[in-house]
């Protein structure tokens, strides 16, 4: 195979849970050495996360694919300078501790630069090493509140509504990943502060903008959109739930038309996005009946035919069996030393000179951690007392 393109790049991953590991994957999916650091008696807690199957924790096998697994104290001096010896040859080092954590272990930015001045150090908390809540414990749940995300999100007359997954930490990720590549092509060692409320506020689109100008606030629209209609679910005669976009003016005024409804076109307020939205119980009705009416093959075909969007409401079933997926190759089944083989989410886009993959899934704790230390030269003797003192 073409050689990856982060290869070469090697990464300490000594963050738990989901925003830092999370970004170290997507690093290791296109080459990185990613050498994930855990607490030789407190693994990572993602590891007990959601289901497992006999025993062995499913989430891990994505989160901590293409990672070496190494088991260190940082907390006691003799860890400390083991971490400091991997960092000599290392790149990036993403940690997600509370502010000061590292420093009062003797490694903070200043002691890791000694060591390696080009480092990268992406420190990924709830809230960003500054401010009055630096030191609070956070996790993407009050990102999703403190963004603005809940209350946008529900029905208009219901409560704020969270989402049933780590979406901030997600996008957290994404931008620590992105960050640490700004990092490495910038060439010189410095320090990523990435707060978790920021990234997922960055993605609610003009909001600040519009309420600094306007006195503007988007209330909670369900399903709908304040930025154009028709925009929602819709049952079909089979039971099938649909969504429908109208995002671009051209397609507004297909779907209408399919529906049965072309005089709506004509009307003044159709040529907004905006306006169409003040008229979105007309424009629902019109679509949601005429949905109703029709099986769910008929319908996107329909659709289809009159070049205007439309997809499946899937759960994990209905995308695992989406020909769609299928051909961009979505979901790669892998083999696993301790479950066989398994299903997983692919990279996370394709390259065609230098592609990402899979080329292994999460490992158990600590399984790398002789090979990895005997590289920076700790003899077997010395792996022996350190664990014997519970350093590794």
């Amino acid at each position: 195979m073409t050689e990856p393109p982060l290869a070469g790049i090697r990464v300490l991953d000594v963050s738990t849970l989901f925003a830092g590991p999370l970004a170290a994957t997507f690093l290791g999916d296109f080459g990185a050495d990613v050498i994930k650091v855990e607490h030789p008696r407190k693994p990572d807690a993602a590891r007990a996360h959601g289901p497992a199957k006999d025993g062995v924790n499913l989430w891990w096998k994505t989160l901590g694919r293409n990672k070496r697994t190494v088991t260190i104290d940082l907390g006691e001096q003799a860890g400390a300078e083991l971490l400091l010896a991997l960092a000599e040859d290392a790149d990036v080092l993403i940690e997600n501790f509370r502010p000061g954590t590292l420093e009062r272990w003797g490694l903070g930015p200043a002691e890791l630069h000694a060591a390696n001045p080009g480092l990268v150090i992406a420190r990924v908390t709830a809230f960003g090493q500054v401010g009055p809540y630096a030191t609070r414990p956070g996790f993407g749940t009050i990102a999703e509140a403190m963004s603005g995300f809940a209350a946008l999100t529900g029905e208009p007359d219901g409560p704020p509504t969270l989402p049933p997954f780590g979406l901030a930490d997600g996008i957290a990720a994404l931008a620590t990943a992105y960050a640490v590549m700004v990092g490495l092509r910038a060439g010189v060692g410095q320090v990523i502060d990435t707060a978790i409320i920021e990234p997922i506020l960055m993605l609610l689109g003009g909001q600040i903008t519009a309420y600094d100008q306007l006195g503007a606030v988007q209330p909670r629209t369900g399903n709908r959109s304040v930025n154009n209609a028709p925009r929602n679910v819709y049952r079909t005669s089979d039971g099938t739930w649909l969504a429908v976009s109208t995002s671009s003016q051209s397609i507004a005024e297909r779907v209408m038309r399919l529906v049965g409804r072309p005089d709506v076109v004509d009307e003044p307020w159709f040529a907004s996005g905006h306006e169409r939205a003040q008229h979105a119980d007309e424009l629902d009705a019109a679509v949601s009946a005429w949905i109703a009416a029709r099986p769910a093959d008929e319908v996107v075909a329909e659709f289809e035919r009159a070049h205007a969007a439309v997809g499946r409401v899937h759960d994990v079933r209905g995308v695992l069996s989406d020909p769609q997926y299928a051909a961009l190759g979505t979901v790669q089944a892998v083999d696993d030393p301790e479950l066989g083989e398994l299903r997983m989410q692919n990279v996370l886009f394709r390259l065609s000179a230098t592609p990402g993959r899979i080329r292994w899934t999460g490992r158990p704790h600590g399984a790398d951690t002789d090979e990895v230390l005997a590289k920076v030269g700790v003899t077997p003797e010395q792996l022996a007392a350190l664990r014997e003192s519970g350093i590794v």
